[in-house]
């Protein structure tokens, strides 16, 4: 579908009003607005002079005007899987969009500063809960989607241990090619967990060889270290690809303990495959589900507009000078696509990696066309 069956609706044009400016069937008008073909005996050039023509009396910007005839991806929300979407192929900002724009710096690059993390009501409670593993030992685990925003949690509270010199020791276990099966990578089992923390909380110790001997070694390096006035916070990303035994092994870690204190913070950090491996449908693991807490990190929906304020106001410009109105809206509708289930709801993808994505290509397009401002028919063809 081009964008011009959008622009139809946008501007009250119909096939008909377009049909008796180009002198053609009102049938031919639909083909032309659904699949983009032309009427074969009308030049191509002339008949979208015309059709500009129409729209411009209709009050529609230069930007809609340019981008009349591009494909919109909308169209066809409902036939893509929800992984395409989640998969935003990345672009930089142009020099030529940053100049465009008048901007110094990227407004959707990558946070480094804690202070720039936009907070929603989800992100503060899952902050808060890191942030609480630093001063009493919890078992959480932090879920969402890819590019929902779970790195720049980890990446924050790492960095409020080193900021704030904190007798913390965060121990963060290599998952490079991790899977939860031995045919698809390599797992993580239960003797790496314990011999990544000895190797973090004592690196001059050597390895106990046998494995009940390095989850002595495990017990009594934790138990010294607290007693020196240490916490520790085991840190797991990509836990989704934990396999189950290793899943059910975690209690026995979170229950290490001298005296009355417990020795470790444990925090798995994966994609929704966690969740689906720690219901409490599954019997393998419900010790485990029984003692861990787990949150979810939401997309934005209702925070959009607040977000793409934020995001632009650190590169210190507003809304009004990049968007049109309507434009946001165009972003939201994009990234809520149907339900493979007839009776579930949309599903909404408007998560800041998804949304600092689409918005950075609606940029480039912007400049690319001369347009001033991004609008919702750029939206619909990036």
């Amino acid at each position: 579908m081009l964008n011009l069956r959008h622009a139809m609706e946008d501007y009250g044009v119909n096939n008909r009003t377009l049909s008796a400016a180009l002198d053609v069937a009102p049938s031919t008008v639909s083909t032309l607005a659904n699949h983009g073909r032309f009427p074969k005996h009308r030049d191509e050039t002339t008949a979208k002079e015309i059709i500009r023509g129409v729209f411009k009396e209709k009050g529609a910007s230069a930007a809609t005007l340019a981008v009349l005839f591009d494909e919109s991806t909308t169209a066809t929300a409902a036939n893509k899987p929800k992984d395409e979407y989640m998969l935003l192929r990345k672009q930089p900002l142009y020099p030529a969009t940053r100049k465009h724009f008048g901007l110094f710096q990227d407004p959707w690059g990558e946070i480094t500063n804690a202070e720039h993390i936009f907070d929603t009501s989800d992100i503060k409670y899952v902050r808060i809960s890191l942030q609480q593993t630093l001063t009493s030992e919890r078992f959480i685990a932090v879920v969402g989607e890819s590019g929902a925003g779970k790195s720049t949690l980890r990446r924050e509270l790492a960095d409020k241990v080193i900021r704030e010199d904190l007798p913390v020791i965060i121990i963060e276990p290599y998952v490079l090619g991790l899977e939860d099966n031995d045919k698809k990578g390599r797992t993580l089992k239960s003797q790496d967990l314990a011999a990544a923390i000895i190797r973090t909380v004592a690196p001059l110790a050597t390895l106990a060889s046998s494995a009940e001997g390095r989850f002595n070694q495990l017990h009594q390096v934790l138990r010294d270290s607290r007693r020196a006035g240490h916490r520790h916070v085991l840190m797991i990303e990509e836990a989704h690809a934990l396999p189950i035994p290793t899943l059910k092994h975690l209690k026995r870690f979170y229950e290490l303990e001298d005296g009355m204190n417990k020795l470790l913070s444990i925090v798995l950090i994966g994609q929704p495959e966690l969740a689906a491996k720690l219901t409490e449908r599954n019997l393998q693991v419900r010790e485990v589900v029984q003692r861990l807490e787990m949150i979810t990190l939401e997309p934005l929906d209702s925070n959009l507009e607040e977000y793409v304020a934020h995001r632009l106001k650190l590169a210190g410009k507003s809304t009004a000078e990049v968007f049109e109105p309507g434009a946001l809206d165009a972003l939201r509708d994009k990234l809520t696509v149907p339900s493979r289930h007839k009776d579930a709801p949309a599903v909404s993808l408007l998560y800041p990696l998804a949304v600092g994505n689409q918005i950075t290509a609606a940029m480039n397009k912007t400049a690319e066309i001369g347009a001033p401002r991004i609008t919702k028919d750029i939206i619909r063809i990036v």
